[in-house]
């Protein structure tokens, strides 16, 4: 399934939840604590996705939006339910998903 979220890096906690702006299709908005250096908010942003979707880490691959804050994932696996319950979500409505 093919996903499409709005990243806020270098936030105080990993948070994935909440609807970003009133498009669609919707953008699941995911905060990570690792800044946008080097790579390392993109692979946060992976493994926060994978954990909030209960998938293993290698099922969720970038696919396009590298050097962007709007991204598209590739998440093998995941459910189309647990999406809705995610954008559902208020963002910032507590963590989603353990500390990284």
């Amino acid at each position: 399934m093919r996903v499409t979220v709005r990243v806020h890096p270098g936030s105080r906690i990993t948070d994935v939840g909440g609807r970003f702006g009133d498009v669609d299709p919707p953008v699941l908005t995911v905060r990570v604590a690792a800044p946008a250096v080097d790579g390392r908010a993109n692979r946060a942003v992976e493994t926060a996705v994978a954990d909030a979707f209960g998938v293993a880490r290698r099922q969720v691959s970038l696919r396009s939006g590298h050097a962007s804050r709007t991204k598209v994932l590739d998440v093998e696996g995941g459910d189309p339910a647990r999406l809705r319950e995610l954008l559902q979500r208020s963002p910032g409505g507590g963590p989603a998903v353990g500390p990284r």
